[in-house]
């Protein structure tokens, strides 16, 4: 590792490089009339113009952000118009795409020029053009190795790995500086170790050379990061995914596998975030491999598991190809390489408000537990009608730099073009339900009204209530089928919910198990709920136990959730656990953790991320953040420093519970 590189990077010596501009953009746009477009490929020329070339002492992967700010290509009322014509998503700008980079890498933006519209010509320019800049500075500090590269690439294609890592950085640059956002990098080792191979073979690398050149371009994602968008510092999008069968069927698994794990282990930033897919077959050494990275506490690897997401893929219309070839999006959510344009994230439908809406309108007259639960269903499509209806002419912002890497007019779609709708409080909800149908249906214990009175005075009426909701009523978590079939019910149905829609780009509607920063906004909707949760309690993170709920320990909790039936709801969102520092204090803490991860593939769980914590040290943290700024927390599909975080984030991992093993 190149440890002055390192730690100028760590201590944000490179923020002294930085400006911003001052420019309105979208006022001088509006007034000359000028279409989309036109406006995005007017705003790259301008902000590859500005950028200056840096090449920091010993850096073998350059591009370094100079501006830190980007100014809108619209202004706020043209936004309000376009929302009144048009759905927009998010910021409106394209994101959560893994583009093609590998054809580009391997032809040269010349060669993707020829095939190019005015716009995206004009892009290709620009961005040679700023690499161009990179290279007479390269001659400036003598740097030959730097000019030997920037001789070649971009326009031309990479011969060897440490161009194609460069090319890479060159295009993940320019998509950032464009304004797309949360740009994903895909099955990494399959398409790069051709260009690793080539070069071992050769005796260009070692082992130990080749990690030191990927630990250096590990180092590049870290450079912008904190300009980049997001929610939260840190939820930026730059997913890896490693591992996985090939369209052959064989299983990739090879030395750039292993040296993007050791890489991440070694620097310990949390960019970029890796991603692992593995399978029934996987070998236990693997997932041993990942443990290691698990304990460097970077809440990483996320693991997929391919017997249960390709055949769901296929099952939603994915053709075979594009199946096996499926990476992640910014968090969990699944995507198609290349030839993607899903909008994973357009929505989300939370369970515990359908049973929360239920108890208030309609659960008086419910004679039997059956009869509340398909009010709930009912419920649960009733808000599913209000998200897909309100989704009509969805729009983006067109993207010249991103049709190059795409083959497309990806603003108007691709060959997919399906939309992924998270499920939110997935044990919220169960539990609640399975109270209500102990204690109120079967075993009568609980009237309505006393049940209504203690959810809505938040417990301060009918108190007696709360300890028997909160620890004794069954709960999510426990390998009880009593609740587990409860969920399995509840995810079913929101399944069969959005079967058969047909979205406004002609796509379907995917039924999720993540819930992004919504296990936060969506328990704000509501009071308390009868599983015991009190009034403004957080749900649990994604398709996770409650943050209150008495389990027996991380077996019996894989096993309550690996029940499901994911191959009716694959748009992605992992079981989320949390384990103690103490339990990687040793090989066999480490033995069995990975032991636990395999068992939860082969009993068919979908997606799984581990979390490394010290309730202690993060208290600690929170009263001085001076002292713990590199500290790492996973959050719900990205992890992030946890001085960082807003302290709504920070109290969130905080009350988790850490298994111990």
């Amino acid at each position: 590792m190149n440890k002055n590189l390192y730690n100028f990077i760590v201590n944000k010596e490179h923020h002294q490089y930085r400006h911003t501009v001052d420019w309105n953009l979208g006022k001088e746009y509006a007034q000359k009339g000028l279409a989309p477009i036109e406006r995005m490929a007017d705003r790259f020329e301008r902000i590859t113009d500005e950028e200056k070339a840096v090449i920091l002492p010993d850096e073998k992967i350059v591009f370094l952000r100079t501006v830190s700010n980007l100014p809108d290509c619209f202004t706020e009322k043209e936004w309000t118009d376009l929302k009144e014509r048009y759905y927009i998503h998010e910021l409106g700008y394209i994101s959560n795409l893994s583009p093609n980079y590998y054809d580009t890498i391997s032809s040269g933006l010349l060669k993707k020029r020829e095939e190019a519209d005015e716009y995206s010509k004009r892009a290709i320019d620009n961005i040679i053009k700023l690499s161009d800049k990179y290279l007479e500075e390269a001659k400036r500090q003598n740097r030959e190795d730097l000019v030997e590269i920037l001789t070649q690439v971009p326009r031309y294609p990479a011969r060897n790995f440490r161009e194609a890592l460069q090319f890479f950085r060159i295009l993940h640059y320019a998509l950032w500086l464009e304004g797309n956002y949360h740009n994903t990098i895909g099955r990494f080792d399959k398409y790069m170790y051709p260009y690793l191979k080539a070069d071992i073979e050769k005796g260009v690398y070692t082992r130990e050379t080749a990690l030191e050149l990927l630990e250096d371009f590990f180092l590049s994602f870290n450079k912008d990061s904190d300009i980049y968008v997001g929610v939260q510092q840190g939820d930026n999008g730059q997913s890896m995914m490693l591992g996985g069968i090939d369209e052959n069927g064989e299983y990739i698994f090879n030395l750039l596998t292993e040296l993007c794990m050791e890489a991440s282990c070694n620097n310990k930033l949390i960019d970029p975030k890796i991603n692992l897919r593995v399978n029934k077959d996987t070998p236990k050494e693997i997932y041993v491999k990942g443990t290691h990275l698990t304990k460097a506490g970077l809440g990483f690897p996320q693991y997929s598991n391919d017997d249960i997401v390709i055949p769901a893929l296929e099952k939603l219309g994915y053709e075979h190809n594009d199946a096996v070839n499926y990476a992640v999006a910014a968090c969990w959510e699944f995507i198609i390489p290349s030839v993607g344009a899903d909008v994973d994230n357009i929505g989300a439908m939370s369970y515990p408000k359908a049973v929360d809406t239920v108890l208030h309108n309609g659960f008086m007259e419910c004679e039997t537990y059956d009869d509340f639960f398909q009010k709930v269903v009912e419920e649960i499509n009733n808000e599913c009608d209000r998200i897909c209806d309100g989704i009509k002419d969805l729009w983006f912002v067109p993207s010249p730099f991103m049709n190059v890497l795409m083959g497309c007019n990806v603003a108007e779609g691709s060959k997919y073009n399906n939309f992924g709708i998270h499920g939110t409080g997935i044990a919220t909800g169960a539990d609640s339900l399975a109270a209500i149908k102990k204690y109120v249906f079967e075993e009568k214990a609980i009237d309505k009204q006393t049940l209504l009175e203690a959810i809505d005075s938040n417990f301060e009426k009918h108190s007696e209530l709360l300890p028997i909701l909160r620890y004794e009523s069954p709960k999510l978590g426990n390998n009880d089928d009593y609740v587990d079939s409860i969920a399995t019910d509840l995810l079913d149905s929101f399944a069969k919910c959005l079967e058969g829609r047909v979205n406004c780009r002609g796509g379907i509607y995917r039924a999720g198990t993540g819930s992004a920063m919504f296990y936060l906004w969506h328990a704000n909707e509501i009071g308390a709920s009868a599983d015991g949760r009190r009034d403004k309690e957080p749900f649990g993170t994604n398709y996770s136990v409650s943050l209150f709920a008495k389990v027996k320990g991380p077996v019996s909790v894989i096993a309550s959730m690996t029940k499901q039936h994911f191959e009716n709801a694959i748009n992605g969102g992992p079981l989320t656990l949390e384990f103690h520092q103490s339990v990687f204090a040793d090989e066999d803490g480490i033995e069995k953790v990975a032991a636990l991860v395999k068992r939860y593939i082969e009993l068919g769980g979908h997606q799984l991320q581990l979390n490394t914590v010290n309730t202690e040290q993060l208290l600690d943290a929170q009263a001085h953040p001076e002292n713990y700024k590199q500290l790492v927390v996973r959050i719900w599909g990205w992890s992030a420093y946890f001085v960082e975080l807003d302290k709504e984030y920070q109290d969130h991992v905080i009350a988790r519970q850490a298994y111990k093993i």
